[in-house]
């Protein structure tokens, strides 16, 4: 069962199975790609910027090419937000 947790503020605390670890994944990949595409931040120096575009492809399924840092983040943005409803939907979350 996948389940995601949230505190009194709403803040989300835990995240249980694959499908809630990989919603965390995606969002932390997008807030990534949205901080590199907006002033050129790695956030290390081991995820290069096409490392970040090939993780992006592989959970969306759609291809990025070089430059599309905001693209990738809007449409990972997207399916978090689709993902964590799927999952509430399922009642797995509190």
């Amino acid at each position: 069962m996948n389940r995601i947790t949230y505190n009194a503020a709403g803040q989300a605390e835990t995240f249980e199975g694959t499908a809630a670890v990989n919603v965390y994944a995606m969002a932390v990949l997008a807030s990534a790609l949205r901080l590199y595409g907006q002033h050129r931040i790695r956030v290390n120096r081991a995820y290069t910027p096409t490392r970040m575009l090939q993780a992006a492809s592989r959970y969306t399924g759609q291809r990025f090419a070089r430059g599309q840092y905001l693209q990738a983040a809007d449409l990972l943005s997207a399916k978090v937000q689709a993902e964590k409803a799927r999952i509430a939907a399922e009642g797995g979350q509190l």
